[in-house]
């Protein structure tokens, strides 16, 4: 059995997918330090590289299609080996986190072909990590293919509207009729305020999500974002990093 723990966060573009997954990932290296974590970007419009401060060079949508040309392979070299060093060289090392990114697939079929090949990777990765996190699209292409399989924890974000807490629904009945393998799911409502959420209780209650709290309006994240400097280095006193501390405390990670 797996002793990873894995968390997972999803939802419609700009609701704070990125920012949360962060600043999860700033709790968990602050909190256990010492631990090895693995945090995949599965977001085709993928930036959880920056908000962490890591420099990429490719992504594995790069090297499925570079897999496609039979003369890239070198002599002697199967395919399935070929995509599997490639793949291990594409993971960016850190002090404190390793990334890896699966891109945007830039054709038809890109992440077919070799779907069973990289779900068999990516099980066989994360066996050596404490921690996994996944920022995910709200689509979850690569959940409902279970290349990314058993969750522990799934988040589905939304911004402070009853257009968004739908939508959030909405990804949660995928969730359902993928039978996306997660042992618990909740909601995260972003940029809002306590008096803000009271007023989209019956919204929420709607979806069937349970709410387990979600990130503030907070001027530091507006700030780094602007100056486009890593979240992960926002201060520990910020509204934002306090928040996802009590996430990640109630979440038991």
């Amino acid at each position: 059995m797996s002793k990873e723990k894995v968390f997972a966060v999803a939802g419609k573009g700009g609701t704070g997918k990125t920012t949360l997954t962060a600043l999860m990932l700033r709790y968990l290296v602050e909190t256990y330090n010492g631990k090895s974590i693995l945090a995949v970007d599965a977001d085709a419009n993928a930036n959880l590289n920056e908000a962490l401060g890591l420099e990429l060079e490719e992504t594995i949508s790069q090297i499925m299609d570079e897999a496609k040309d039979a003369r890239a392979i070198p002599a002697g070299v199967s395919k399935d080996q070929y995509i599997e060093l490639r793949a291990n060289q594409a993971i960016v090392e850190s002090d404190n986190i390793d990334l890896l990114v699966m891109g945007n697939p830039k054709g038809p079929g890109c992440y077919c072909f070799p779907n069973e090949l990289m779900r068999n990777f990516i099980q066989k990765l994360r066996t050596n990590y404490d921690y996994v996190a996944v920022d995910n699209e709200a689509g979850m292409e690569h959940l409902s293919r279970k290349t990314i399989d058993n969750v522990d924890y799934l988040l589905i974000t939304s911004d402070a509207t009853a257009r968004g807490v739908r939508s959030a629904g909405r990804v949660y009945d995928i969730v359902k009729s993928v039978k996306i393998d997660a042992r618990k799911i909740f909601l995260v409502v972003n940029r809002t305020d306590n008096n803000g959420l009271e007023s989209l209780k019956g919204e929420i209650e709607k979806t069937g999500l349970e709410l387990i709290g979600g990130l503030p309006n907070d001027e530091r994240v507006y700030e780094y974002d602007l100056k486009g400097r890593p979240l992960f280095d926002l201060p520990q006193d910020s509204r934002s990093y306090l928040a996802a501390v009590e996430i990640g405390r109630k979440l038991g990670l």
